[in-house]
């Protein structure tokens, strides 16, 4: 196959990508053992953490009352890319998720980017759920033995301490765990998915029964600015879905069970956000829970006049937020791989170690790298780069469906986006609404790492792309190394 399509750009078809991953077989040296469950547990794993458990207070901050708005908000953008994802994820079902979808779409270059800002996506979110992790084990610390870790060695110097020591650990055991197989780390996932649900379950039953409606009003005091503004912090609560469509060479029946998986977790976890931020609201009013760290214990021990659910809400999560950490580091060594094979990034990435089916060097390297911005950045400059990153994959996704729609009607899609063309173009739509309530900050940030990365691109990733020299495919089991 040529490595030029008609247009002039790079572009690998839906079906050289599922042949090269070995994505209808046994996938590129990697084993098939997750059902739909685990995928689904997998998915919540990824998306509920730090979002719900610390960003609820900064969204609060912003919004107000009316932060349930801003979270429907967040949701509905999801809900459209998702649509979008679930089809992809059916149709192309490979590791390199969005990455993998521009490639079959809008060629190379494009791709690259995507998985440039996926780096930042999944890497940068790994560091803001690790600090906020620290902060909830402070938490549960105090409240078992009234002890807290010292500043100095819980939180990064923008926050009044060196290094954040609990932050690095949490990424570190996530690796281990992760180099020991997929079965172990889909397990675990799921265990810790099912507990923090049920934490979060107990929550709302403990703060409805504090609920009161004058706590409500006034209910858009902040306006429809402070609704957008609030929703821009929301939807980091959201991120991680995607990753769903990251292990689609690990999957049993992939083609259904992704897209299956995919709405499941968004609709679960958007009746939990919408449940939880009323509850935390009618219990104790907004301006109690805006800015305030570790805002669900504090909300459980004002209403039970009690430390001890305070502390089981910690106690979830920690569990929870490790979760998001475990399932986020996942996605984010099988993006590299996937870059990797196609010449990409540095072939190391790529290489699988026949004794675990992992990728060693791979995890433990991205362990090391995203370890530095989680003992030393804080909490809220990640998490603003790990937004507009997220959204602008969005987009691309988005608009990858309507290009895969037109450039290959026959391909086999076992989900198709319900009303299209317009729920992808709705989605670009809400994904650029919620990018221009970043601010203008974030998107100069976000601008100079977009130019690195096409910097990068000129100047490695097209020299020594594998589609672009015309080499030959990497077979499913060539990869296997230490």
């Amino acid at each position: 196959m040529s490595p030029t399509s008609t247009t002039g750009l790079r572009i690998k078809s839906p079906e050289q990508l599922v042949a090269e991953s070995g994505a209808d077989l046994e996938g590129h040296g990697l084993k098939r053992t997750m059902g739909l469950f685990q995928l689904v547990c997998f998915g919540v794993g990824a998306i509920v953490g730090t979002g719900i458990f610390v960003g609820l207070s900064d969204s609060v901050a912003e919004a107000g009352p009316a932060v349930a708005i801003s979270y429907v908000l967040a949701a509905v953008t999801c809900i459209f890319t998702a649509f979008s994802f679930a089809e992809l994820g059916g149709a192309i079902p490979v590791s390199g998720s969005s990455y993998s979808f521009a490639y079959a779409s809008l060629g190379e270059r494009t791709a690259f980017l995507v998985g440039w800002c996926l780096l930042l996506e999944y890497g940068v979110s790994v560091s803001a759920v690790a600090v906020g992790w620290s902060q909830y084990l402070n938490e549960l610390l105090n409240s078992l033995t009234g002890w807290e870790l010292p500043t100095a060695l819980s939180a990064g110097p923008g926050e009044g301490g060196v290094v954040n020591l609990p932050a690095v650990v949490v990424i570190l055991l996530a690796a281990t765990l992760l180099v020991r197989g997929i079965r172990e780390s889909a397990g675990a996932t799921a265990a810790m998915a099912v507990l923090k649900i049920g934490i979060l379950l107990l929550f709302l039953a403990i703060a409805f029964s504090a609920f009161e409606d004058g706590n409500l009003t006034p209910f858009m005091g902040a306006g429809v600015s402070g609704i957008t503004a609030g929703a821009s912090l929301a939807f980091f609560s959201f991120i991680g879905f995607d990753a769903v469509t990251t292990a689609g060479e690990e999957v049993k029946n992939p083609r259904r069970n992704i897209p299956l998986a995919i709405m499941i977790c968004i609709g679960v976890v958007t009746l939990l956000y919408v449940a939880v931020a009323l509850a935390a609201i009618g219990a104790i009013g907004s301006d109690a829970v805006a800015d305030k760290p570790a805002a669900l214990s504090l909300i459980v021990n004002q209403v039970t006049d009690s430390t001890v659910g305070g502390g089981i809400i910690a106690f979830g999560a920690v569990v929870a937020i490790a979760s998001v950490v475990l399932a986020v580091m996942y996605g984010q060594t099988r993006i590299l791989m996937s870059m990797s094979r196609d010449g990409l990034m540095p072939r190391v990435f790529e290489r699988v170690s026949p004794k675990t089916s992992t990728p060693v060097a791979n995890t433990w390297i991205v362990a090391a790298v995203v370890a530095v911005p989680a003992a030393f950045s804080s909490l809220d400059v990640v998490v603003n780069l790990t937004t507009i990153g997220t959204l602008a994959i969005m987009v691309v996704v988005n608009v990858a469906v309507i290009a895969l729609r037109r450039s290959s009607p026959g391909l086999k899609r076992t989900f198709r986006v319900p009303f299209y063309p317009l729920s992808p173009v709705l989605g670009v739509g809400f994904c650029l609404y919620l990018i221009w309530g970043t601010g203008w900050s974030t998107w100069l940030q976000f601008a100079v790492f977009v130019a690195v990365g096409a910097v990068v691109y000129a100047l490695y990733g097209r020299g020594h792309s594998r589609l672009g020299r015309g080499e030959a495919p990497v077979s499913a089991g060539a990869s296997r190394g230490a």
